[in-house]
């Protein structure tokens, strides 16, 4: 078991770019599917906190359920939890994929941003 968790999406192109980074990389990781394990709220949470990133940052603006649902009109409405409980209720709506190691927690896949935390890491 791997201290690295990686939730992501088969389907995505992102999430394929970040696996393919990672096995390029030679860095292990435990790969968790968003899509039939969602992160719960508790998860959820505990990344938002641990990122420092906005919960905005969270939502996969570019997804079908977040357009169709008019998400990007109703966050400004709604309460820290409620976009918590929101991002719980399926995977696609979570921008992914997510990246957790330690205290450390990566949102989409910025190459850059990789490279800075495993530059900072001994995880190979």
């Amino acid at each position: 078991m791997s201290d690295i968790l990686f939730i992501g999406y088969k389907r995505c192109g992102t999430s394929n770019k970040a696996e393919a980074y990672l096995k390029d990389m030679k860095i292990d990781y435990d790969f968790r599917d968003m899509k039939e394990e969602n992160p719960s709220e508790e998860e959820l949470k505990a990344f938002y906190e641990k990122s420092g990133l906005d919960i905005k940052r969270f939502f996969n603006t570019s997804g079908k359920l977040y357009k169709e649902n008019g998400i990007k009109d109703k966050l400004a409405d709604m309460t820290l939890d409620d976009k918590i409980k929101l991002l719980s209720e399926d995977g696609m709506m979570v921008k992914r994929p997510i990246l957790i190691q330690g205290d450390k927690v990566l949102v989409g896949f910025k190459e850059s941003e990789w490279k800075e935390h495993f530059e900072n890491k001994v995880s190979k």
